[in-house]
């Protein structure tokens, strides 16, 4: 994304498509449900979105196990509400609130973490634009939407089944899918600058070797889709290999090598972060791992691929 003729920096890497069907869905009353692995830049999305939109990004709800209707619709500060009772002035708007009454976007991260009670608040602000409140009386008692509210929300597919949302929430969404980059020397590049930036703010001064960028993606690529490029099939695993994972684990690897002997990180030093990496949500993952660096390391020549079958058989043993 980006403009170079109108000075605009790319801040998204992505299909364009999607952005333009995400601006159209909030042209209309529907909200927006942006779904997909996790790591695949989902918030940065909704972030740049709402900020294009409403120039503001900061009505944002953080979903999860203790989000409560309070953080969505509304909340008091009992001090004032002991002393004068109900009114406006007591009243601590939420963002759904806060969006409504100044026609902004409001953007609800991790919407399937929260409960099924407190996901069911959404209804009838999407459906009705109206948010009731029966403390107050008068015109206060009601906040209706003023044009340009709407809701863009978040979810992880890695988290279906545990707070499924019902059918008429979901009635309430365009849904769009956002994918992992498709294109291989786009995210072997946006690894390489993010995970620089990174080095560069810990303080690290060497620049990484270009062939660890190179072989981190394409064995994320590998164990992502449980294919290499060339179409061999090998098994997946059950960590989450997305673009955000790999930027971290390329950072990881330098601050290994800069601390460790002053430079920006070896593959030798990406064996070592990947074990923890890649294993963290299944310890089979690890005989996983093995099996593929055996097998691919030993089809390609590549200097690089053969530190990494050194490393990774140190690690693990015979």
């Amino acid at each position: 994304m980006g403009d170079v003729e109108l000075g605009i920096a790319p801040k998204y890497v992505g299909n364009a498509s999607l952005v333009e069907r995400s601006l159209v869905t909030l042209a209309t009353t529907r909200g927006l449900m942006l779904v997909g692995e996790p790591g695949t830049a989902k918030s940065l999305l909704s972030e740049l979105i709402a900020a294009a939109v409403s120039g503001d990004s900061t009505l944002t709800i953080q979903g999860g196990a203790a989000t409560t209707e309070d953080q969505i619709r509304y909340s008091w500060n009992y001090a004032l509400l002991v002393a004068e009772g109900p009114s406006t002035r007591s009243m601590v708007p939420a963002p759904m609130m806060r969006g409504m009454a100044e026609g902004r976007v409001v953007r609800f991260e991790e919407v399937t973490r929260c409960p099924l009670e407190v996901q069911d608040t959404l209804l009838s602000l999407l459906s009705e634009r109206v948010l009731a409140v029966p403390e107050l009386s008068g015109d206060d008692a009601m906040v209706y939407a003023r044009e340009g509210f709407n809701v863009i929300a978040t979810a992880n597919t890695r988290d279906r089944g545990v707070n499924e949302m019902s059918a008429a929430l979901k009635r309430r969404f365009n849904f769009e899918t956002v994918h992992p980059i498709a294109d291989f020397d786009t995210e072997v590049e946006l690894v390489r600058t993010e995970s620089a930036a990174l080095l560069r703010a810990s303080g690290v001064a060497a620049e990484q070797d270009p062939a660890v960028s190179e072989l981190l993606v394409t064995l994320f690529r590998d164990l992502r889709t449980g294919f290499t490029a060339n179409g061999s099939p090998v098994e997946r695993l059950s960590s989450v290999m997305s673009t955000a994972e790999a930027v971290s684990l390329a950072h990881a690897t330098g601050i290994r090598g800069w601390f460790l002997r002053g430079d920006a990180g070896t593959v030798t030093d990406l064996a070592e972060s990947l074990a923890g990496t890649a294993t963290k949500d299944n310890s089979e993952d690890a005989a996983r791992l093995r099996r593929y660096v055996e097998k691919v390391g030993s089809q390609r020549t590549s200097a690089a691929w053969q530190e990494l079958r050194r490393a990774h058989a140190r690690l693990t043993g015979p």
